[in-house]
């Protein structure tokens, strides 16, 4: 307490020392994408699989996302205009088209994988069908997405992800860590024999984008670009602050569910890749409390993903029309809606969830490098930056992350089809 005591006293002496907390949320429901249950099944799945030796994965594709989120948002900031938008604006109808609809499509399967993701939590939770849980997570996430807006939305997913957090908290406390080992792994690379598909399928789940699109939306929301250079420059640095620390919180969240794995599954020689046998498990070996709080969180992971995946939808539709995302407007309600509703009806003709989710994150590896390479081609440019343009360290930076993203994905690409 007197440490927020003493926080207050000082805004009121100096309202600047403080200003910087106006800036931060837009990250947060970024980090959303990063916690979903495409990563919660890939990170258990490496951790059952090769314990501590994988986390180093998280830590590299963590790093990537930073700096796409980071340049997605200075899209947003500089021109006012989203990923989407811009894309209108500044390329021809016959490219920026094809890109937008494929992104559409991304997010419908995106939106697939999210809402399983809450009825498998629900399944898991109170016992209820598969199908009836997806339609009670679209009938939620539906109703949430129309009825709030920004302001509201961030309040809520910021307490969804604090709850996430919390229950890996209490998950690792329970258990006994090697904490030297977790940390060294962490950033010291090591390639077990046989690992390379749980590697790439660990920085697969991590570059999403819809994110990418919901990003630079978000920020550009804020209107920042037309209250002059200053303000801009301000943003600028401030929003740098809000991706490292939320990207950061996902960080730890996903090398928790990984440590999590390796002590509990990987050290008694259990094997785990699908969800549900996870908690089933985590009951006789952890006890059933432990079985709860991990269900509880994947369900607040399933739908907070969900409304953000919604959202993505929304907004890149109606930057088809070159409009900003507005709950009230017709093209942002139908964006929302193409996102969610084909993904519900394609759930209800599923009967192996594992595999539809595989085929799922498939979908994505075909679109993510058009959506990257889009954003750099857009930030590269004087013409649509400016002066903020990418340039020199920063732009090889970037354009290496993308390169190495789209090697990625092809590769998992050739190995889904082959």
């Amino acid at each position: 307490m007197n440490i927020f005591k003493e926080l207050g006293k000082k805004h009121k002496e100096n309202p600047k020392a403080l200003e910087f907390l106006k800036f931060i949320g837009p990250g947060i429901l970024v980090t959303v994408g990063f916690i979903d249950p495409g990563n919660w099944a890939t990170n258990i799945e490496a951790g059952s699989s090769y314990g501590y030796t994988l986390l180093w994965v998280v830590t590299l594709s963590t790093f990537m996302l930073i700096l796409l989120q980071h340049n997605a948002a200075h899209l947003g900031i500089v021109t006012g205009k989203c990923l989407a938008e811009s894309a209108t604006c500044h390329l021809p109808r016959k490219a920026s088209r094809p890109i937008l609809i494929t992104a559409l499509i991304a997010t419908i399967s995106t939106a697939f994988a999210e809402i399983i993701g809450g009825a498998i939590a629900l399944e898991i939770l109170f016992d209820i069908p598969m199908k009836i849980g997806a339609v009670i997570t679209f009938a939620f996430v539906t109703f949430f997405t129309f009825s709030n807006t920004y302001a509201r939305i961030e309040k809520v997913i910021i307490a969804f992800v604090s709850i996430i957090g919390f229950s890996f908290i209490f998950e690792i406390i329970t258990i006994d860590v090697e904490w030297g080992e977790s940390f060294k792994h962490a950033f010291v690379p090591e390639i077990p024999k046989g690992a390379l598909f749980s590697i790439l399928g660990v920085i697969g789940a991590v570059v999403m984008p819809h994110n990418l699109f919901l990003h630079s939306e978000i920020i550009q929301s804020r209107q920042w670009n037309l209250k002059g250079k200053n303000v801009v420059e301000k943003q600028l640095k401030y929003e740098f602050f809000d991706t490292l620390f939320s990207m950061t919180i996902g960080w730890v969240i996903n090398c928790a569910m990984i440590i999590l794995a390796a002590v509990v599954f990987y050290n008694n020689n259990i094997q785990v890749s699908d969800i549900g046998q996870a908690s089933d498990l985590l009951t006789p070996l952890l006890g059933k409390m432990s079985s709860i709080i991990f269900a509880l969180a994947f369900l607040f992971a399933g739908i907070s993903s969900s409304i953000t995946c919604a959202m993505a939808g929304g907004i890149v539709f109606a930057g088809m029309f070159d409009e900003e995302y507005n709950i009230k407007d017709l093209h942002s309600k139908v964006g929302v809606l193409i996102s969610l509703i084909p993904a519900l009806i394609v759930i209800f003709f599923v009967n192996d969830a594992f595999q539809a989710l595989v085929l799922s994150q498939v979908v994505l590896c075909f679109q993510l490098p058009f959506t990257v390479i889009l954003q750099l081609v857009l930030t590269s440019s004087r013409k649509v930056m400016g002066d903020y343009a990418n340039k020199g360290f920063s732009k090889i930076l970037l354009w290496a992350c993308a390169i190495f993203i789209s090697i990625l994905n092809i590769i998992l690409l050739i190995d889904f089809i082959v």
